[in-house]
Parts: structure tokens; sequence; C-alpha cells
């Protein structure tokens, strides 16, 4: 008699939603022995490709770290470059995106982004708001403890008011007040460069995502690497806590 594990589970199909840690900018341009900028840039053509690529095997939510809260750490030339790109991305990207049935959204704190920057998000998004191809989100300024915080407190506050009673306060209501709310969990988390970690983003969301860390540079992300990414997501069995069940075999 043989005893065979049987996943309780299921073998996942094509990812719905896909989120995508672009690391390695930096490193990429230091390696050639190129400012940090020209590593930003070419990572904004490799995020273009993942946009491209999304839509053609049929992702139908994509999110992507573009900057995070802890990014204004950095140099502040860089970072100056960093929203000198971003403004560019916006000004061109825009008009293809609507053009290709891709609906914009931006998440994270936009206070301390430019006035002109977060006039382009705003334009960005209601543009291209009815568009139902692909829900592209970009998380700028964003940090997932920061935005777990901002929702409690907004449930505090209401609490507080009288609007809710705090035994209403459950895992569903939380996720309502999230930035993502309406969009559904991200399936498959990718991170180029080699690191192996979440980095503080979409935390709470990603409490069931399979990872998968790619050994690359995020400039030399390609479509390719896309696909990859997708095919090992299917290939692993998803069983959301439970546990497995052996089968009998005389």
């Amino acid at each position: 008699m043989t005893v065979i594990p049987l996943a309780s589970g299921h073998r996942p199909v094509s990812p719905i939603h896909v989120a995508i840690i672009m690391d390695g900018n930096g490193r990429w341009a230091r390696a050639r022995g190129l400012p940090r900028t020209a590593g930003h840039r070419r990572g904004a053509e490799a995020a273009r490709i993942a946009v491209e690529t999304a839509m053609r095997i049929g992702v139908q939510y994509l999110t992507l770290f573009a900057f995070s809260s802890e990014n204004w750490k950095r140099p502040e030339s860089e970072v100056s470059d960093l929203m000198g790109l971003l403004r560019h991305y916006l000004r061109s990207e825009i008009g293809r995106f609507h053009d290709g049935g891709v609906r914009l959204k931006v998440i994270g704190d936009r206070s301390r982004l430019s006035p002109d920057i977060v006039t382009l998000i705003s334009a960005g998004e209601e543009r291209t708001a009815g568009n139902q191809k692909l829900t592209l989100t970009i998380a700028l300024n964003y940090g997932g403890r920061a935005e777990i915080a901002i929702a409690a407190r907004h449930i505090a506050l209401d609490v507080a008011a009288g609007l809710l009673r705090a035994d209403e306060v459950d895992e569903r209501l939380i996720a309502s007040r999230l930035e993502t709310t309406g969009i559904p969990d991200p399936d498959l988390l990718i991170r180029t460069s080699g690191e192996q970690r979440i980095s503080n983003f979409l935390i709470w969301q990603l409490a069931y995502t399979e990872l998968v860390f790619l050994d690359l540079l995020w400039p030399d992300f390609s479509r390719k690497d896309f696909e990859a990414a997708i095919r090992e997501y299917e290939g692993r069995n998803r069983r959301y806590g439970a546990v497995q069940d052996p089968v009998i075999v005389s």
C-alpha cells in the first residue's frame, strides 16, 4: 500500500493579478560604468515591456512598485532624476495606455509629489477610467505598513463617531479601506535582482500570493522572463492554508 499526498488546493490557471517589485536599476548601471539614471531609464523601458506582455497574455491587473516611501532617503539628485523620468513617463505613455485599453491607477501618498506630477496622475486616471483591458496600478511614495495604518485610523474615527461598531471591524472591512479596494489580491509577485523579500509592498494583499524571485536586474527583464514567471506560477499548487489529504493506493 502506498500513500501519496494529494494537495487539497488546486493548480493555478494563469494569474489574474501580477505584482512586480522592479529592483536592480542602480546595480545594472553600476556594472556598466553608467550613472544610476541610465539604469532608471532602461528600467522604464522594461516597465513598458511588462505592460505590453501583461496585455498580450491576458493578465487583467498589473501592479508595479515604482517608488517606495523609503526611496526619499536616496541622494537628492537621484530622486530629482527619478521624478523627471516619472513626468516623462506619464506624459508619453498615457495616450498609449488609453489607446490600448489600459486603466491607470496610482496608489501611495501624493503629498510629497510635485503639484505638476499630481496633476499628470489625476489627468491620466481620469482619462483612462473607463478602460477595461488591463488595470495598471503604479505604487508611488507607497508603503504597505503606512497604508494599513491609515486604514486603521479611518476605521477608528468611524467607530469613535458611532458610524461603526467595533465588532463590525473584520478583514473584509479593512480590505475595503485600503487603496487597492476593488482590485483582487495579487496571484503572483515577481521580484527581480535576486533579493528575496517584499520590502513593505502590499503586505496585506500578499498574504497568499505566490512569490517568484528572479536572479536578473530589472532593466534586463524581458517578455520571456515574464512568461517564464507565469509558467512557474502555473506549475504550483495553491492550498490557501489547507492541509494535504493522502490518497491510498493498493
